[in-house]
């Protein structure tokens, strides 16, 4: 990591380095991760990508949709602190608060009961940057409407696709 380029811990030369070659190779863009989550008991599962695990689940980590709340605050939060470091805006503090809504009678397996997924999310985004003038301001909201990969995977249908292996 080259220090000489660090705005908000955000190595710019090297992002900008890498924004250059997807422009050049939309490929080299391209993410495919696969994670396997194994039950543990009760609740809870234990995600792995890798060599990362994750709990989610029981009384102690977040559940599944607190995560899927909790992934659209982190990424927002990823994306604003890169744009901001592409602008040479210092961030003094950054935080997204995120909220939804949703009903469980369906992910309990009660009949007429709607989606059991969420019905309307919503967040908010606060950031102290004294340096950053309201243009940059609306261009960082911006980047959160238009570029954020967690917030664009919620607000459209994406295809879904269950293989369901069972043995006994």
């Amino acid at each position: 990591m080259n220090t000489e380029f660090l705005i908000n811990d955000v190595d710019v030369a090297e992002l900008r380095a890498f924004r250059e070659m997807a422009a050049q190779d939309a490929s080299k863009a391209d993410r495919n991760p696969v994670l396997t989550a194994h039950w543990v008991g009760g609740s809870r599962s234990r995600v792995e990508f890798g060599d990362k695990v994750a709990h989610l689940g029981g009384d102690d980590d977040f559940n599944s949709m607190q995560m899927v709340l909790a992934a659209l605050a982190a990424c927002d939060v990823d994306l604003v602190a890169m744009h901001a470091s592409f602008l040479g805006i210092p961030i003094e503090s950054l935080s997204v608060e995120a909220t939804g809504h949703f009903n469980v009678r369906s992910y309990l397996g009660l009949e007429g009961a709607p989606g059991a997924g969420y019905d309307r999310i919503a967040y908010t985004v606060r950031i102290v940057a004294p340096g950053a003038t309201p243009e940059q301001i609306a261009y960082l909201a911006e980047r959160c409407e238009r570029s954020s990969p967690v917030g664009d995977s919620l607000a459209r249908a994406i295809p879904l696709k269950l293989a369901f292996e069972a043995s006994g």
